[in-house]
């Protein structure tokens, strides 16, 4: 077993017992548990499986007494391996970083409330093609130009137009009734001169004559005809589960989507790592990664389009569903070539972010700049990426300053505390980070970890000693408690040392109750009650 414990090839540890007239099970179990540490060996998870049942009773129990996991069968056992393996997988995912890219796209969400709004105002749930367009558009997601036509006439001349650029055009349906244009051949592909357009805006109107005959046509749409020769067809999509709320969708697109059946979802907010995962769970990710003379799809592009579907989600409770099919990908960058929306009229003005939402997204709207002694500050909540900074900051804060906050003499930070500092759940937690306006450096930390209950909340402060005394550390004390207000916490705590005096006289100030710890001579309890 030491053996073992010692080969960095090995992660997992089992071991198997099959009572024989030979040996005893019970003493086999001592020896493994003499050698066991809290169901350990060398570091590494120690497992055990001893078969029989009278015989392996009394092996069991001294296993369970040493800490050690003890299954009455290999299955069980293999079982166990392999849960520790997922959790192992899950807490390195957890604790990759995100890029720290957050696009300022208000003049997006304005466009695409206003599309809604009016879509909402004509008593309409379905966007036509070209609305849909211009919404996902605001978010990023590239879309050819699309002209709109009234007549037949009127499609020649928009062809003619787009031919001047391109070799061929598509003519489309338009309707505010219809969503999938192809079941009703309401889609022809590949024109090449306008007489050609005006024929197939014809043969249009006559198939859904023939098949709808009831829905009449609001018009056609005129786009150039993309040809990309390795492109992928992709589907992105977003539908309402009803206990997650909304769900996007990745996976192969086309108008075989369903028989293919190859896709995966995910819930929103999603990141350039989740956006990532998502991709490589499918398996026309694998095509999308390149293979013999096929380059690689730009993946940048595609997680581009996978986070601003996303963050329309976050923007707007009104989605019913959405599909962009396809969604063209290659070398070049992606571009939507069709695109369908459902909206829910009477939730169009629900202010951001959707409450529907599984996963609470980062809450942009806590950002702010400060000014002081003529210094300038941006206060912002705390981002994954935001790890990168500790190393510096924490640099510049004195040993004195870090045993106050973290009430014990500490030097050393692993990657993984510096990242679980950084990853918060922004339903329980939160924390500010003040940076310096000109250099981005990290200057302060204001934090408050909620009780699941969310009625009580602990905060913590470190301010980089250089900036101390310059009223950095009462800015983000009182947005902790702002926050808490909004958030209708009804209690902040926080544990400080008697000679903290700064802190102690800081916290009374604002109106905290200070006394001593009821178990910790050397240390006050300061209690600030919300109304």
């Amino acid at each position: 077993l030491e053996a073992l414990a010692a080969d960095p090839g090995t992660d997992v540890i089992l071991v198997m017992n099959c009572p024989t007239g030979l040996g005893s099970s019970p003493d086999a179990a001592r020896k493994v548990a003499e050698l066991g540490d809290e169901g350990e060996i060398g570091g590494k998870p120690l497992l055990a499986c001893w078969l029989g049942a009278h015989t392996a009773r009394e092996g069991r129990r001294v296993l369970t007494e040493a800490g050690i996991a003890s299954f009455e069968t290999p299955e069980d056992a293999a079982i166990a391996a392999s849960y520790l393996g997922e959790w192992s997988r899950a807490q390195r995912a957890l604790l990759r970083t995100p890029s720290s890219r957050r696009g300022d796209q208000a003049d997006g969400k304005a466009l695409a409330h206003a599309i809604f709004r009016q879509v909402a105002a004509e008593g309409r749930r379905m966007l036509t093609e070209p609305e849909a367009k211009a919404a996902i558009a605001a978010y990023g997601i590239p879309v050819p130009r699309t002209i709109v036509a009234g007549s037949v006439a009127e499609v020649a001349h928009a062809a003619a137009e787009v031919l001047q650029s391109s070799e061929a055009v598509v003519v489309k349906l338009l309707s505010k009734v219809v969503s999938h244009k192809s079941d009703v051949g309401g889609v022809i592909l590949d024109i090449a001169t306008a007489d050609e357009a005006a024929d197939a805006a014809r043969s249009i109107e006559a198939r859904l004559r023939a098949r709808s005959p009831q829905v009449k046509a609001d018009g056609y749409t005129v786009q150039a005809m993309i040809a990309r020769k390795h492109a992928q067809e992709l589907i992105l999509g977003m539908n309402l589960d009803p206990m997650f709320g909304p769900v996007i969708l990745f996976g192969a697109g086309g108008t075989a989507v369903e028989v293919v059946n190859d896709t995966a979802i995910a819930l929103p907010p999603l990141d350039d790592v989740l956006a990532g995962d998502a991709i490589d769970a499918t398996r026309i990710g694998r095509l999308l990664a390149g293979y013999r003379d096929r380059k690689p799809a730009n993946r940048g592009a595609i997680i581009a389009a996978l986070n601003g579907l996303s963050q329309m989600i976050v923007d707007f409770s009104c989605l019913v569903s959405l599909d962009i099919n396809p969604l063209l990908a290659d070398a070049e960058g992606v571009v939507a070539l069709d695109a369908r929306i459902e909206i829910d009229p009477r939730r169009v003005d629900v202010p951001a972010p959707n409450p529907a939402l599984a996963i609470r997204p980062y809450p942009s709207g806590w950002s702010r700049d400060f000014q002081t002694d003529g210094m300038t500050f941006h206060i912002r909540p705390i981002m994954p990426a935001d790890v990168a900074l500790y190393p510096a900051f924490l640099a510049k804060v004195s040993p004195d300053d870090l045993r106050l906050r973290f009430l014990s003499l500490r030097k050393n930070f692993p990657d993984q505390m510096l990242k679980r500092l950084t990853q918060l759940d922004y339903d329980r937690d939160i924390a500010f980070v003040a940076l310096e306006k000109d250099t981005g450096a990290l200057a302060g930390i204001g934090r408050l970890s909620c009780d699941p209950d969310h009625r009580s909340g602990e905060y913590a402060l470190l301010v980089r000693s250089d900036l101390q005394g310059h009223g950095l550390g009462w800015d983000l004390l009182k947005q902790v408690i702002d926050y808490a207000k909004a958030e209708r916490i009804g209690r902040i705590e926080g544990t400080i040392l008697n000679e903290n005096r700064k802190m102690l006289t800081m916290c009374l100030e604002f109106g905290f109750s200070v006394a001593h710890h009821p178990s910790e001579p050397g240390l006050s309890l300061a209690t600030l009650e919300i109304r």
